[in-house]
């Protein structure tokens, strides 16, 4: 049985807003194209412009830990690497993030938002080519079934906004949990191909409401309590490259 793509997003920069796509085109062995591409390094975090080597998060602003950022919607151009900020739907800044002058303007609106969690003056870092700013080492995708999320619902007798997983990819299978039954085989998605590479285990930052920018709902400890893991989604690897869209058919592993 075939799924359709219901949403897909990317997040140019780490910890910041979902930046929805109608199509894109995947490549082998990385990740969307401008997600996770940036990041912005904590003060305190000795890092270079460009992030060369892969670093845990707690080296940057992140909503695991800084649940303000949650208060502000960005946009990326991918033509000319701005990122525009808004808050409450009005911009508050803009700039290049590949220009001195530009990542300077962001940098300056970051350490006055976000105060002392900045711990100093925080520095828009970029992934080296062929690399991400993400909690994977390697560049991958991840995606999220819509019917798990609808289980969580279930246990926690709350909604649970999707966008607190911070996916790539989602889709309806109606049936919960069943992406956890396709690790280690592949699949096809529009024209590309993937292998599933593993579960995702979850953090805090699923407790921030990413409409509000509260932490109203302690996901981990539903998943836990309810199921006996904490993890939501998987982790996708490009092994054909091609074109995926909203829409696409899902075709996933036959069933053994």
């Amino acid at each position: 049985m075939e799924f359709p793509v219901e949403t897909i997003y990317r997040y140019p920069v780490k910890g910041l807003s979902a930046q929805a796509l109608d199509t894109v085109a995947v490549s082998e062995d990385q990740a969307i194209p401008n997600d996770r591409r940036f990041a912005l390094a904590l003060g305190s975090t000795p890092a270079d412009r460009a992030a060369t080597e892969w670093m845990s998060k707690s080296h940057f602003l992140m909503l695991q830990r800084n649940e303000k950022l949650a208060q502000l919607q960005t946009e990326f151009d991918d033509t000319t690497d701005i990122l525009t900020i808004f808050r409450n739907g009005k911009q508050v800044t803009r700039g290049k993030l590949t220009q001195a002058i530009g990542r300077t303007v962001i940098e300056d609106f970051f350490s006055a938002f976000m105060g002392d969690e900045a711990r100093g003056e925080p520095k828009i870092v970029e992934a080296a080519s062929g690399r991400t700013i993400s909690d994977h080492a390697a560049p991958v995708l991840s995606m999220i079934n819509l019917a798990s999320v609808r289980d969580i619902e279930r246990i926690t007798g709350k909604a649970v906004d999707p966008l607190r997983f911070r996916a790539n990819i989602y889709f309806d299978a109606d049936e919960p949990w069943v992406e956890f039954t396709w690790t280690d085989r592949e699949l096809a998605i529009g024209e590309a191909r993937f292998v599933v590479e593993s579960r995702i285990d979850r953090c805090a930052a699923t407790s921030v409401n990413p409409a509000t920018a509260e932490r109203d709902l302690n996901v981990v400890k539903a998943l836990q309590q309810g199921f006996g893991h904490i993890d939501c989604g998987v982790y996708l690897s490009v092994t054909k490259a091609g074109a995926i869209s909203v829409g696409d058919p899902i075709s996933p592993p036959a069933r053994d």
